[in-house]
């Protein structure tokens, strides 16, 4: 297979709801689902004369989320307007940070457990706080080509979080939103729901074309909008590579010779669509807001949130690997899951003293019903310390792994001990002399099977190790399968 005569060129614009009661510069409640135009107030829909006040919980949670993706914070910092006209945006302009921003000059760490692309830093150009503007519902009314808005939504604080363009596939772009939606989940800041907004990405991705002669000529830079799962932005930049590569072949058009384009993404059709050019920043003629003061973070108090960060994912896979002999892609699946399960494996995992089976307990099974009942892990009803007996049974040779999981089933429906529900199933340890008394039994009674073995067939031993489970549903296979080899080699 040739190589790709280009490179993908990708950068993303992660717009982030903060976890706030009420909106950045009033008190309305920013809670979802609200009857429209409902959390309203002159304030956030710029009614003449009222005043905006700066939420601090708004800028305590964005100053946490720049610190932990390793951004520079200027100790001064101010307010701009973005003037643009819109009618989801009552005021005629957006408060937004533009030349002075909260922080700058960050990166994210991102990898694959797999291996598809060495682990690598994207760098963060900016993350900087802003309000959200009001929803536009479009054709809503069966029958009707209506337009309606819902201002509930204006005023709500944002951080929108810019990378550099440092992603070179949908993979990396994939990876990194991922990693970074896992964070912001660990730091509390937001519950990133993408259903409801609180998440939001686009995307800004052309291509570097190989022409040949050692040189690469870039094409025109394309922002993708309207992209609801991290699926679709993997799809949206695939296509979108594809599309412009074909419009290279095509026009042979440069960055520079056409405008910067918006395009929108279509799920269903898995194309992109134009909807209009885009503006350049002179287009919004900013200007520093004259009703809020500007903000003085001191060096005291980003130390003192850095100090206050916790274990955040990265930490967390490096010490689970090293801690406990799990793999990377088994401490990338844990962490994942968020830090309850984290805790839980960490029990399981202390108290057997085997991190590799408490892994495989924890995925394949805690995780397996997990995802079948839609439960939380805290509400899990097989909690870590009983689940450790239960484990610690198997390590011990009580019983083996498939009547493990047939006992690990019943401690969830009922709510049972493990060594309540062994003692139900008539579940002990068998004694070693009566297990090596068993299988010579089976094995005089089979002198075809002991042939088989004797001629370099070992797999016909196990005919012999579902004899001795019908006898003695206790016995372990795997030690049965040792004896009789065993026996059968000093026959």
């Amino acid at each position: 297979m040739s190589e790709r005569p280009y490179d993908i060129v990708i950068g993303l614009e992660v717009h982030v709801q903060l976890k706030t009661r009420t909106k950045l510069f009033c008190r309305c409640s920013t809670q979802f689902g609200l009857s429209p135009n409902t959390s309203t107030c002159p304030v956030c829909i710029g009614m003449p004369g009222s005043l905006p006040v700066m939420n601090r919980e708004a800028f305590g949670l964005a100053l946490k989320t720049a610190v932990a993706i390793n951004c520079h914070i200027p100790e001064f910092t101010k307010w701009d307007r973005k003037q643009y006209y819109y009618p989801d945006l009552p005021k005629g302009y957006q408060i937004s940070q533009y030349d002075l921003p909260m922080s700058e000059k960050g990166w994210l760490e991102i990898s694959d457990p797999k291996g598809e692309f060495e682990p690598k830093k994207v760098g963060i150009t900016r993350a900087h706080l802003e309000e959200d503007a009001g929803k536009s519902l479009h054709d809503e009314v069966a029958g009707k080509a209506d337009s309606r808005i819902d201002l509930n939504r204006t005023g709500t604080p944002l951080l929108e979080i810019v990378s550099e363009p440092d992603m070179r596939s949908p993979r990396e772009a994939k990876a990194y939103l991922t990693e970074l939606k896992l964070l912001l989940e660990y730091l509390d800041v937001s519950d990133c729901n993408m259903q409801e907004g609180s998440l939001r990405v686009d995307a800004n991705v052309n291509l570097h074309i190989h022409n040949g002669e050692g040189q690469k000529i870039a094409t025109p830079i394309v922002e993708i909008k309207n992209m609801n799962s991290f699926r679709a932005v993997e799809r949206a930049l695939a296509y979108e590579a594809q599309r412009q590569y074909e419009v290279y072949q095509e026009t042979g058009r440069t960055i520079g010779q056409v405008p910067k384009q918006t395009r929108g993404w279509d799920d269903q059709a898995m194309v992109t669509r134009g909807q209009r050019h885009k503006e350049e920043s002179s287009d919004y003629r900013y200007f520093p807001d004259p009703d809020l003061c500007p903000v003085i973070t001191t060096a005291a108090e980003v130390e003192a949130v850095r100090n206050n960060l916790g274990e955040l994912p990265a930490q967390l896979r490096v010490r689970l690997e090293s801690t406990y002999g799990i793999t990377p892609y088994d401490s990338d699946v844990i962490v994942s899951q968020g830090r309850p399960t984290v805790e839980y494996f960490v029990t399981l995992a202390e108290a057997t003293a085997d991190g590799k089976r408490a892994s495989n307990w924890v995925q394949q099974e805690v995780l397996r019903v997990l995802n079948e009942t839609g439960g939380a892990i805290s509400d899990f009803p097989v909690k870590a310390a009983g689940l450790a007996v239960l484990v610690k049974a198997v390590i011990d040779g009580e019983l083996d792994v498939s009547r493990a999981k047939e006992v690990f089933n019943d401690m969830v429906a009922t709510g049972k001990s493990a060594a309540a529900i062994m003692q139900e199933r008539g579940i002990e340890k068998v004694d070693s002399s009566a297990l090596k008394a068993l299988c010579a039994e089976l094995l005089a009674a089979s002198p075809r099977i002991v042939a088989d073995v004797k001629a370099g067939k070992e797999q016909a031993v196990g005919a012999i190790v579902g004899q001795a489970k019908r006898k003695n549903p206790n016995v372990s296979p795997g030690e049965v399968r040792a004896i009789c080899l065993e026996l059968i080699q000093e026959m």
